[in-house]
């Protein structure tokens, strides 16, 4: 066994990134020497004389990936909460002004260092719920100053918190107020002005755009991400979620690193996604917090040979949860996926979808100790037990960062 600075015991399960399975070790150890892991295996072969942290008793697994999160915001959105639960739509709201443009004009009125403040606090919620990887997303400011600023302030909290945030530029989120009669002239800015700064100022890895009736329609997206993607930019995609439109074929036209949503997306567009390798992101959070029961045919998808992906969609309107435990329980409760393809969903698949699998998703030799110690000893514990804080401790490169009171 290599030399350590840190020994974790405890019940390990981890996906294995060379297949499909779980790896189960029950009394195990994760070695790490600095920010890296260094050995997993048996904890009777560590060394007598090493430094252990102990946790028996507790299982210990990667640290969750949650790969579509628009974390980054000003306001909450309780008021259209409470519409909802009276019987309002979705898109009774937004016609009424409400939904993203209402988080628009709270998110232009906010400083980036207000941004970055009220960021912090939810930050923490995340960790508090295992989350050690964080796609974060723009596309509440929708103006080339305003959109640079949520980018600024996604950059700052990942160097600022224990988090890291993969950030992504969504400015084709909606049309802004000022564009409501001119959609043509925002696509415009978008394509020559904010997604060009943005690539200039290295602010995203990702574009993504809206691509759904009454926001961007098949061309209009099209265009954007072709934008995007001569800019270097991967492409991400919000597709199928309120109409079956097209999205997931025109994700696997583009060849874009995931298509998400897809609550609408039927055999035709699966089997597109199939073809072409791109992975599906679900988030049944959304689903669940509007009120519907329309939820995407994963097993299908999981049937076609994708590797699934689950994430928060964590947002002030239509998912106010940063909990990938309760997204994992909705996956295998409304979605018929079973507790290990949930696991590989916000571990190693989610990874993947973010450029990040031969560095996380998984406790192999090599990748980062992002090491999460749960209040179990079963990882299927961990969609089982609904609304229960789960988290014990949290490690971050090797550093414990939460530890639960």
């Amino acid at each position: 066994m290599p030399e350590s600075s840190l020994v974790v015991r405890g019940s390990i399960a981890t996906p294995n990134s060379r297949n499909n399975s779980i790896e189960v070790i029950q009394d195990g150890a994760v070695v790490v020497a600095g920010e890296s892991i260094s050995w997993v295996g048996e904890f009777s072969k560590v060394a007598s004389n090493a430094d252990v942290v102990d946790f028996r008793g507790h299982l210990i697994t990667p640290g969750l990936v949650d790969a579509h999160a628009h974390p980054v915001f000003g306001a909450n959105r309780v008021s259209e909460y409470e519409k909802r639960s009276k019987g309002a739509t979705y898109q009774e709201i937004a016609a009424e002004g409400g939904g993203i443009q209402s988080t628009v004009r709270a998110t232009r009125a906010a400083s980036e260092d207000e941004l970055v403040q009220a960021g912090k606090k939810y930050a923490r919620w995340f960790l508090s719920n295992g989350t050690t990887t964080l796609e974060a997303k723009s596309g509440y400011g929708l103006s080339l100053k305003d959109e640079l600023k949520m980018l600024r302030a996604i950059r700052r909290l990942s160097e600022e918190t224990p988090l890291d945030y993969i950030p992504t530029c969504l400015s084709a989120h909606a049309f802004p107020p000022e564009f409501q009669d001119d959609r043509a002239g925002y696509v415009n800015l978008l394509c020559n002005e904010i997604l060009p700064a943005v690539a200039k100022e290295r602010l995203a890895e990702f574009a993504d755009a809206f691509c759904e009736e009454k926001y961007f329609d098949l061309a209009s997206t099209e265009r954007i991400l072709a934008a995007a993607k001569t800019l270097g930019l991967g492409i991400r995609l919000h597709a199928d979620q309120l109409t079956k439109c097209g999205g997931a074929q025109l994700a696997a036209k583009l060849g874009a690193k995931t298509a998400d949503h897809l609550e609408q997306t039927d055999e035709e567009g699966i089997r597109a996604l199939a073809e072409a390798g791109v992975q599906p992101v679900l988030l049944p959070g959304s689903v669940y917090a509007l009120g519907l029961d329309h939820y995407p045919n994963a097993r299908a998808m999981l049937d076609a040979g994708l590797e699934v992906v689950l994430a928060s969609d964590f947002n002030p309107g239509s998912s106010p949860t940063p909990s990938l435990p309760f997204v994992m329980s909705l996956a295998c409760t409304q979605m018929k996926m079973t507790p290990e393809e949930a696991f590989r969903g916000c571990t190693i698949n989610a990874a993947k979808s973010l450029d990040r699998d031969l560095d996380r998703g998984s406790l192999e030799v090599g990748k980062r100790a992002d090491i999460i110690v749960w209040d179990c000893d079963d990882y299927r514990e961990i969609p089982y037990w609904i609304g229960v804080p789960l988290v014990h401790a949290v490690f971050v490169q090797g550093t414990q960062v939460f530890t639960a009171t």
